[in-house]
């Protein structure tokens, strides 16, 4: 992908500002046997998705790796859920193979749909003040006419974010409040969910990752006593046993010519010790990452493995991860 199409991140990110997130769709989920579907095939507790809560959720292999992080939704009587557009189809077929078992139940992706994300919270209060006292923690949603208001997790830094799930047509005074909020790249908005802890899955990294490995129960994307899912006997032992030996960090990365990309090893000397999830670079050539790191391996040198030269430092995520506080030395 060229520069035009994907420039570098602004070096604070810009703030008020909104962002079309062009590169995830929309999926509608509807008919009687929606939830039950969901149910047997996400890890979050499908009665805990109403209009004012819209939680975020994986799909996974029976061996409880995940193909899918999305959030989820509640539009009437349906469920919304969002995916990245390179993986939508194969997540949707996948998928579609448990949606069989529901007669009268339907998966397709909404053409007409789009999510619009924005960085700040002078960002809603200028736009719609009325909504932003009922949008305090993530995962808070409402209703809007034309769609949905959700608030994701804030930047480590303390930005706040939300997500706009335009389904139908705003009000035109309220399309117009939203088109005055300044505009900000796609690759802005990726670096809001770096620095907000949030990953997403890529080609090269998807069934790659037990969910807890990539701090999805700290966004609130996993419920552990619920019912049987896909997967869950994987998760819950993980968690009931304290297996987790690795889990999401956030790094910078000093100036490089090579943006370590989704997949690639991240090395300790010549050890491999974790893999690179999501990278974006800012305009001062910096970059950030998100990647999955053996626990007892965090605090060592670290670089990714294209540029062994450009040294990885930590940076905070704005939640605690307190498995790794548990983890003992492991050789797996």
């Amino acid at each position: 992908m060229s520069d035009t199409e994907n420039p570098a991140a602004s070096d604070p990110l810009p703030c008020p500002s909104r962002v079309a997130v062009s590169d995830r769709v929309i999926v509608r989920i509807a008919g009687p046997g929606t939830d039950r579907f969901l149910q047997g095939q996400f890890s979050q507790q499908i009665d805990d998705v109403t209009s004012g809560h819209a939680p975020r959720a994986a799909a996974c292999t029976p061996k409880g790796r995940a193909y899918c992080l999305t959030r989820l939704v509640r539009d009437g009587e349906d469920v919304l859920m969002e995916l990245p557009t390179e993986l939508a189809d194969d997540t949707v077929s996948q998928l579609r193979k448990y949606l069989m078992l529901f007669r009268g139940t339907s998966m397709e992706v909404e053409t007409g749909a789009r999510i619009v994300g924005l960085l700040g919270e002078s960002a809603i209060k200028q736009w719609l003040p009325d909504a932003a006292d009922r949008l305090a923690d993530s995962g808070d949603a409402v209703v809007i006419q034309g769609g949905h208001l959700v608030r994701t997790m804030d930047t480590a830094e303390g930005m706040a974010r939300y997500e706009l799930w335009q389904t139908g047509a705003l009000d035109e005074p309220v399309k117009q409040a939203l088109d005055d909020i300044p505009e900000a790249t796609l690759t802005d908005w990726r670096a809001s969910e770096i620095a907000a802890g949030v990953a997403s899955l890529t080609p090269a990294t998807r069934e790659g990752f037990v969910p807890q490995m990539l701090n999805w129960q700290h966004l609130g994307g996993i419920h552990f006593k619920k019912g049987c899912y896909t997967g869950q006997e994987v998760i819950a032992r993980m968690h009931f046993l304290g297996q987790l030996k690795k889990s999401l960090f956030r790094f910078s990365c000093a100036q490089t010519d090579h943006l370590p990309a989704p997949g690639e090893a991240v090395m300790n000397e010549d050890r491999s010790v974790g893999t690179v999830i999501n990278s974006v670079r800012f305009s001062d050539g910096t970059g950030e990452l998100l990647a999955v790191v053996r626990h007892d391996a965090a605090e060592a040198s670290l670089a990714p493995q294209s540029a062994p030269a450009a040294t990885l430092s930590p940076r905070p995520l704005p939640y605690p991860v307190s498995e790794r506080e548990q983890s003992g030395p492991s050789d797996t």
